[in-house]
């Protein structure tokens, strides 16, 4: 081999990288085939170009070295050169043949080689996807900015106002990121720490409920109500009767504090959480709870606290165990409120009246540690005694009155006067008042005493004979009305009864109503006493004598009377006349002459046509007034017709009795003459009763 081949082979082999490229392009001027290869080096600068930009993401850069290293293997390519050397030279170029083995092989090499560099560099980016939530590495901050790396080709930069509530993050935290883009104009990935918290804190809070977890919370603030709980990011709300299984008095001093919580309730569509304290509690005390109640025993007594006061009784922390005092069993005495006996925290001993298993429901009595009021009543007290007491509670059909503390009686309305009229019982005392009362009935082993007071005062009906005898008078107070009289009262416990038809002797009465009023003053006389039923029959009008009397002989049949019409119906009219009497009136006796209708408040003469003292009625009639005047015209126009007859009778008589037989002509002519006045008599009557049937 020439020197001048040896010079051209030194300088391929260190210059070539791919033979390949080479001996594609066999050629005689070696120097020519060299340049060309050098072209190819300029793709590295390609692959430089994407590791310079994977500084921005700092885990790309760590493989850069990798990078380099192949580059710099590349003239180690020295062993194929080597043995190159030792191919056998082309005698007339002098080039050595090329090997299209090692070529291949080598070639393969350096395939797998970038695949593995590929893989690798693959390893280094995360595949992220927009509006995820993804975990990011804190890499740096700043005074306004904290840069983000999360594994892409990019850091993503978010603002330092969004990690406000965490004051320690520093870098190398981990933090959790929302992908809002990959790229935004500038090419810069966008994420957000805000949105990421909101969406991750949706996801744990109703992961928290589904599988009834315990979290922790910040409690910010109080409100109305309640309290609200920084949960994962989230107002939610924790009612004040979840704060604990005691009645919280003192809501400020829980807030700023950091407490565990249980989430009760998510409204998704509100964006409403509510959570819980009081549940974790009552978790605990719920196996407590079942071990006390287990070893429960009615009877059996037991020290407790004071935990609430309601108005239907106390509730006792016995423990772990809550049991409830109603008002009935604080003292045998009359409780208003539970506050009068017991107050909140007191410390006190109960006995156990009774208890649900199943319900977790426990009764206490705190009266039944002391002696029953009624074993130490007086025993020398019977029915009969007169006593004196306070009254406690008031109802419309008694009053209950306190002799002693836990022993009370039952005053009954009826027994708080003799008066008979059903009355309410606050007519007669009120709640506090000390009155004087008789033991009516007594029942020790009931416990239960009736009471009275109107027993303190004589009672009227004994004597009523002596003091209201028949035919007395008094003055009564109205108390009551029916369609059938007046109810009045004399004194207490007498009372009367004035029947409507007794209220007056003149006027038609339809309703007492019309004649009085409640609680009036009436002068009554009594007509009869009804002592069984504790009753008097009493009268008005018998104050004064019966006019009807003197109405006979005034008020006569078919004697005339000026009268008002006071009222019109269907059935005729009521006519006012003198001396305070009504009288009625049919409608075919209200016809007037000239046939006109008559009108109310019009005065008009009537005629009586029936008096009937006992029934007080009177009836009357307008028309048959002037029917009479026309029969009495009728009468008159008879009888002077009548004269006429008789005095052509007597006319007759005189001649007959000097007629002779040359008379007889003359006696014919009379006769006919008064046949013709006998039958215009008649017609003329005919007439008369054809004008008064018109």
């Amino acid at each position: 081999m020439s020197d001048e081949s040896k010079k051209v082979e030194n300088e391929v082999a260190p210059e070539t990288t791919e033979e390949k490229v080479a001996a594609e392009n066999q050629s005689t001027e070696p120097t020519k085939e060299v340049t060309p290869e050098k072209e190819p080096e300029a793709e590295e600068p390609v692959v430089e170009e994407s590791v310079a930009e994977e500084p921005v993401a700092e885990e790309p850069v760590a493989e850069e070295p990798v990078v380099e290293e192949s580059v710099a293997e590349e003239p180690v390519a020295e062993e194929p050169v080597a043995e190159e050397k030792s191919a056998k030279a082309d005698p007339n170029t002098g080039v050595a043949d090329f090997n299209w083995e090692e070529f291949a092989a080598d070639d393969l090499e350096s395939n797998v080689d970038q695949t593995e560099f590929e893989k690798m560099y693959s390893e280094t980016l995360s595949t992220i996807a927009e509006n995820e939530v993804i975990d990011g590495l804190v890499i740096s901050m700043n005074k306004r900015e904290v840069v983000i790396n999360i594994g892409y080709k990019s850091e993503g930069v978010i603002s330092l106002s969004e990690f406000r509530y965490d004051p320690d993050l520093k870098a190398g935290d981990k933090v959790e990121v929302f992908v809002e883009s990959q790229e935004d104009k500038k090419g810069q990935l966008v994420l957000s720490h805000k949105k990421a918290r909101a969406v991750r804190s949706w996801d744990r809070v109703n992961q928290a409920l589904d599988q009834d977890e315990v979290i922790q919370g910040y409690i910010k603030c109080r409100t109305k109500g309640g309290m609200i709980v920084d949960v994962f990011g989230i107002e939610a709300f924790l009612p004040g009767s979840q704060i604990d299984v005691k009645p919280i008095r003192d809501y400020d001093a829980y807030v700023g504090k950091s407490m565990e919580f249980k989430v009760v309730k998510i409204n998704h569509e509100f964006k409403n959480v509510v959570v819980s304290h009081k549940a974790l509690i009552e978790e605990e005390l719920e196996q407590q709870k079942k071990e006390i109640i287990a070893k429960l025993e009615k009877g059996q007594v037991l020290e407790g606290t004071v935990k609430n006061i309601t108005s239907y009784g106390v509730f006792i922390d016995l423990g772990g165990v809550d049991g409830l005092i109603h008002i009935t069993d604080l003292s045998w005495g009359r409780v208003n409120h539970p506050e009068e006996i017991v107050e909140l925290d007191q410390k006190l001993n109960v006995v156990i009246l009774d208890f649900d298993d199943d319900k977790k429901r426990i009764a206490l009595g705190l009266k039944q540690l002391t002696p029953h009021p009624w074993d130490s009543l007086d025993e020398a007290m019977k029915v009969g005694d007169q006593l004196k007491g306070r009254v406690v509670v008031m109802a419309d059909y008694g009053a209950f009155v306190e002799i002693a503390s836990g022993v009370e009686g039952l005053i009954h309305v009826s027994e708080m006067s003799w008066s008979q009229h059903l009355r309410s019982a606050q007519e007669f005392m009120k709640v506090g008042d000390e009155v004087d009362a008789v033991i009516l009935t007594l029942d020790r082993e009931e416990r239960k005493m009736s009471l009275g007071i109107k027993q303190l005062k004589t009672d009227p009906w004994e004597k009523i004979d002596d003091v209201y005898t028949v035919g007395s008078k008094h003055i009564a107070k109205v108390r009551n009305f029916t369609n059938f009289g007046v109810f009045v009262e004399i004194e207490e416990g007498v009372d009367g009864l004035i029947h409507i038809s007794d209220l007056s002797w003149t006027k038609k009465i339809k309703h007492p109503a019309e004649f009085t009023s409640i609680a009036a003053d009436i002068e009554v006389v009594v007509l009869e006493i009804d002592k069984e039923n504790r009753r008097l029959s009493l009268g008005h009008k018998q104050l004064e004598e019966n006019p009807w009397d003197v109405f006979e002989s005034v008020f006569g049949v078919d004697s005339i009377h000026e009268g008002t019409i006071i009222e019109l119906m269907d059935k005729g009219a009521v006519v006012a006349l003198p001396y305070g009497v009504e009288g009625f009136v049919t409608p075919k006796h209200l016809v007037k002459e000239s046939g006109s209708p008559v009108k109310v408040d019009e005065k008009l003469d009537f005629k009586v046509i029936e008096f009937n003292k006992s029934a007080k009625k009177i009836i009357l009639s307008h028309s048959r007034i002037h029917e009479d005047k026309r029969k009495s015209s009728d009468r008159t126009t008879r009888k002077s017709e009548g004269d006429e007859v008789r005095k052509a009778t007597r006319k007759l008589k005189t001649n007959l009795e000097k007629t002779t037989l040359g008379d007889i002509s003359e006696l014919a002519a009379l006769k006919t003459e008064m046949e013709k006045n006998q039958k215009s008599a008649e017609k003329k009557k005919k007439d008369a009763g054809t004008d008064k049937e018109d």
